[in-house]
């Protein structure tokens, strides 16, 4: 007992004699840490200093960085960026904007050419490309587990790689990754603002997970074990607090919708510098479609707008759609045909599109489903103009530009309901509906028949509530609320 006493005596006495110079060497090891990043500051800061350029006033002419390493992919963050920066130009006409990109495939001329092509926006003065070679780091494909964490960290190597090519005075990460924030901001020196298209992680996945519920990012085996999803739910938590960290180290927040401004407030909690600034999207284009009453020999088609990500849930609209002709009369001479429209960002993207064929196949729909994949605008216009019905299933859709698009084109939209579809855009507009909204397979097939049995009066009145709704979602109407949301950078 006594032996037992005076070994735990020593112990004690010689934890308290570690402790002392353990509290000295981590005192010294932080401030080893402190100094370092401050000399990497300076450094940047001098290398900034030393390769900055005078305009014709004879002033340093200010950097304005864009990280968006897909920028060539054609989707709606992509039209987001390129209006953010065209309506910059003409604010700020002195500036030097940047782009960082890993899109290295392709020049810089042939990225303008195909915002053009793709989404009629010309800039008014040249725009300078980083490329960046590590863009794999923030593929999801190198990240079969743990996906958000190292996408996460990946995007910082991406981000160091990025702010040793070129240190901006203004940077503005417009697809999402919160965690190059603090480099840019700490590090670079730089005032930092951000365009949330989607939280990287929401309260909606935390519930998901906790209720067990499987998705694309919440596997089967998974939901299966309690101690996984446990296990899973405690790593979610872990993520959201440092993810709220980094996010809110933004100067300026923006975000495209009700709904996410509602995820990012409960997560970054810095309520005073965040506001909705809805996507442009480009309705007059759209408008500008004649709005023909229809005829009795039209073949009816359902178009599909959105990238080829597995969010976009195409395999749902495909099962739908086969559903749907299932219960169509036989009789009936002219079916409809399903066009999937979207851009493919890269070789997993090609091979998902391979996939949805061969499902077409498997339900015996591959003659009455197309697939287009990154048209040129003004094809993606006629086949909007010619469909009846737009169609959308992505789950907690962050906004939907391309719900938008289908509206003013003319098209009755049956998109997903939850989301920016639920809350700011297929909503009524004056006491009027203005489309419809879905959630599983067999409300997607009822629903397509329900709006194909209404008269051609009455669906050509839901299309016209419609055009009158997306007014507020017009360029114009981005380019004000951005350049409000973005002065304090510029000040």
């Amino acid at each position: 007992m006594a032996a037992g006493g005076f070994c735990l005596c020593s112990l004690v006495r010689l934890l308290c004699s570690l402790f002392i110079p353990g509290l000295f060497l981590s005192g010294a090891l932080c401030l080893c840490l402190v100094v370092l990043l401050w000399g990497i500051r300076l450094w940047l800061q001098q290398r900034k200093n030393q390769l900055a350029s005078t305009g014709k006033d004879g002033k340093r002419q200010l950097v304005v960085a864009f990280f968006h390493p897909y920028c060539n992919a054609g989707g709606g963050g992509e039209r987001v960026l390129w209006c953010a920066i065209r309506a910059l130009q003409k604010k700020y006409k002195d500036a030097i904007y940047v782009v960082y990109t890993g899109d290295k495939d392709v020049s810089g001329e042939q990225i303008v050419e195909s915002a053009f092509r793709r989404f009629n926006i010309k800039l008014t003065h040249p725009v300078k490309f980083v490329f960046l070679e590590k863009r794999y780091l923030v593929e999801a494909s190198l990240y079969p587990h743990f996906t958000l964490l190292g996408q996460s960290l990946g995007s910082v190597f991406l981000g160091w790689e990025a702010l040793m090519k070129c240190v901006p005075d203004v940077y503005i990460d417009s697809m999402g990754y919160a965690f190059t924030l603090p480099l840019f901001k700490y590090l670079g020196g730089c005032r930092v603002g951000c365009y949330v298209h989607y939280p990287t992680i929401s309260t909606d996945m935390l519930s998901m997970v906790r209720s067990q519920n499987a998705r694309f990012n919440n596997a089967a085996f998974i939901t299966r074990n309690p101690l996984l999803s446990k296990l899973k739910l405690v790593y979610y938590y872990l993520f959201a607090f440092v993810y709220g960290l980094v996010g809110s180290r933004s100067d300026v927040i923006m975000v495209n919708s009700s709904w996410t401004l509602n995820h990012i407030l409960s997560l970054w909690r810095a309520g005073a510098c965040t506001s909705v600034v809805y996507p442009p999207c480009d309705v007059q284009t759209f408008l500008d479609i004649p709005l023909h009453e229809e005829k009795s020999t039209t073949e009816y088609s359902i178009v599909s707008l959105g990238q080829f990500r597995p969010e976009k849930d195409h395999p749902l609209q495909i099962r739908a759609f086969a559903k749907f002709l299932e219960k169509t009369a036989l009789g009936q001479q002219s079916l409809p045909k399903l066009i999937l429209i979207g851009g493919c960002r890269n070789q997993q993207d090609e091979q998902r599109v391979n996939r949805l064929k061969k499902l077409c196949e498997e339900l015996g729909v591959d003659k009455k489903v197309e697939f287009k994949v990154n048209i040129p605008f003004e094809e993606l216009k006629q086949y909007l103009a010619d469909a009846i019905i737009g169609l959308h299933t992505m789950w907690n859709e962050h906004f939907g530009i391309g719900i938008v698009e289908c509206m003013a084109a003319g098209t009755i939209i049956l998109a997903h309901n939850s989301g920016g579809p639920k809350l700011d855009i297929v909503v009524p507009y004056e006491g009027h509906i203005t489309g419809f909204l879905a959630e599983n397979e067999d409300d997607y097939s009822e629903t397509m028949a329900q709006i194909l049995s209404l008269s051609p009066e009455k669906r050509l009145e839901i299309r016209q509530n419609a055009r009158q709704s997306v007014n507020r979602f017009a360029d114009q109407e981005f380019e004000g609320a951005f350049l409000l949301s973005v002065e304090p950078l510029f000040k």
